[in-house]
């Protein structure tokens, strides 16, 4: 494992969750109110490495891993892919907060980690203080909007979700190429990584993880999308206060209209607005990552 100057203050540790299969790998460090800090795919708890830290100057702040993902546990899927559901991997989160001694937190996510967050928001609304999301828009809203041209942008969500194990026999033995094209090439609004976290996501990127992040996938249009679409029908919001980021050069921008997709969504947005970078804000530009969080989470 790369180690990245900014943690080397945060104490790693694993959590074990409520299903006896899965531990969730973390950081933790810093003095104040608790944040929770969750990644996307087919990243770790390292992307937020350039955020993370100065935050901990004024939170206590929590980096996890997924499950599936880095070094938290990958279980096999199951037939219907339960154990891959953003309910499933929000109840991860909120475990793990809880042995940390957290009741009440508030979270911020990116791609995978902001779907995640928004089904905690849900489903544990006395628990999610405040919620920024990071370059998503609602599952719902994306798959029942979805053109050609973002599908030929975003190819791996249907991919991905393919029957088992074509996707994973596709992509076995193809690990290192894998995991750079996915970073740097494919789709838009790719790049802005060191080479050092390259190498780190490379690192945990293994047949375990390619499996779990098809899972992954094939709960999101399965499962999670029912769940949501339910909601939506419902009129379910998310009741906390929200905030929503995304990048002007990645897919959210090109193919959606986040101001008016995400009031569908979340009843008490107070920022809203997009970032000069592509997919991956947290690495992409930092500081203003960075400057956006600690404002919101602060007031």
């Amino acid at each position: 494992m790369e180690v990245f100057e900014g943690f080397k203050d945060f104490k790693l540790t694993q959590i074990q969750t409520s299903d006896p299969e899965v531990k969730i790998n973390l950081r933790y460090g810093g003095n104040g109110p608790p944040i929770l800090l969750i990644h996307g795919n087919p990243l770790t708890h390292v992307h937020w490495h350039l955020v993370a830290p100065r935050l901990a100057k004024n939170y206590t702040v929590v980096v996890t891993d997924l499950r599936g993902y880095g070094d938290s546990s990958k279980p096999r899927g199951r037939e219907d892919h339960s154990n891959y559901t953003f309910r499933r991997m929000g109840q991860d989160q909120i475990d793990v907060m809880a042995a940390l001694g957290f009741d009440k937190f508030c979270v911020a996510g990116h791609d995978r980690g902001a779907r995640t967050a928004f089904r905690m928001a849900l489903d544990h609304p006395e628990k999610i203080l405040k919620f920024a999301s990071f370059d998503i828009l609602p599952t719902h809203h994306l798959l029942t909007h979805a053109t050609y041209q973002w599908a030929m942008h975003s190819s791996h969500w249907f991919f991905m979700a393919q029957a088992y194990d074509i996707p994973e026999k596709l992509i076995e033995g193809k690990y290192d190429y894998y995991i750079k094209q996915k970073l740097t090439k494919l789709g838009i609004g790719k790049g802005g990584f060191t080479e050092a976290t390259l190498r780190e996501y490379a690192r945990v990127c293994t047949a375990e993880n390619i499996h779990a992040v098809c899972e992954d996938y094939r709960a999101a249009v399965t499962l999670d999308m029912e769940m949501d679409t339910a909601d939506f029908k419902a009129g379910r919001k998310i009741q906390c206060p929200t905030a929503v980021y995304w990048g002007e050069q990645s897919h959210t921008e090109k193919h959606f209209d986040p101001l008016k997709a995400w009031p569908q969504y979340a009843a008490d947005i107070r920022r809203i607005k997009p970032l000069p970078c592509g997919h991956y804000p947290a690495e992409q530009v930092p500081d203003m990552v960075f400057e956006e969080i600690n404002a919101f989470f602060s007031y």
